[in-house]
């Protein structure tokens, strides 16, 4: 059974499938994402790695997928247009979880000093 739950944004899924060892302390703790973070990782590796990788490796963490509401929605583009750097996905990934009260796993520059943000870089 999981300790804990992070919410994993796409920086932070590509970085525990490349076997990055900062994000060792991560592979078994259960990772919660939205479809836009898969949706996000699944062109990433397909650039990167081709097709069947990539859909292994969306279809390996579909599980961790949760439900995004319209107000996750909007708040998440109200804080997109205050820090216009953020991408869609992790946007509305923060905001998810902020709603659901969980660490927001990334490694993304963006988000350091936000609060309820595990920052953890390469």
């Amino acid at each position: 059974m999981y300790n804990t739950s992070l919410f994993f944004d796409t920086y932070a899924l590509f970085e525990v499938i490349r076997g990055n060892p900062n994000y060792k302390a991560y592979q078994d703790i259960m990772v919660i994402t939205t479809v836009f973070n898969l949706a996000e990782l699944n062109y990433g590796l397909k650039k990167e790695t081709g097709q069947k990788t990539a859909d292994d490796f969306t279809d390996k963490f579909a599980f961790s997928v949760v439900a995004v509401t319209v107000s996750d929605v909007k708040e998440a583009m109200s804080l997109r247009f205050k820090k216009k750097d953020l991408s869609i996905p992790d946007a509305i990934g923060y905001t998810v979880a902020q709603r659901l009260g969980l660490k927001f796993l990334t490694g993304d520059n963006d988000f350091k000093d936000m609060p309820g943000v595990e920052f953890v870089k390469k």
